[in-house]
């Protein structure tokens, strides 16, 4: 009893863990992306990148660019969410008229 009590207790934290880095991935490989769009000259990219021009997707900045669009289904489920239980946040939403 003891052991499902303390497996009781710590699911929940870990289910709120695995939620929280689920919204990891996005910001990291944005931010990884920022970096090499900084270094796109150097050495290491000449190197790195075999194919140099054969196409606008190759190169480091576009495939953190891509991998970050990916990941961002966590992002874009918390902004729906948020959206339908809070109408007035919404995009579109119009200022109440005042007579």
């Amino acid at each position: 009893m003891i052991a499902s009590q303390s497996t009781a207790v710590r699911r929940p934290f870990s289910a709120r863990a695995l939620q929280l880095l689920s919204f990891a991935p996005t910001p990291t490989f944005a931010f990884l992306g920022l970096l090499s769009a900084g270094q796109e000259g150097s050495l290491a990219s000449l190197v790195c990148s075999a194919g140099h021009g054969s196409s606008p997707l190759t190169g480091m900045v576009s495939m953190y660019l891509l991998m970050s669009v990916f990941h961002s289904a966590p992002w874009i489920r918390m902004i729906a969410r948020r959206q339908r239980e809070s109408p007035t946040l919404s995009w579109n939403a119009q200022p109440a008229d005042r007579n």
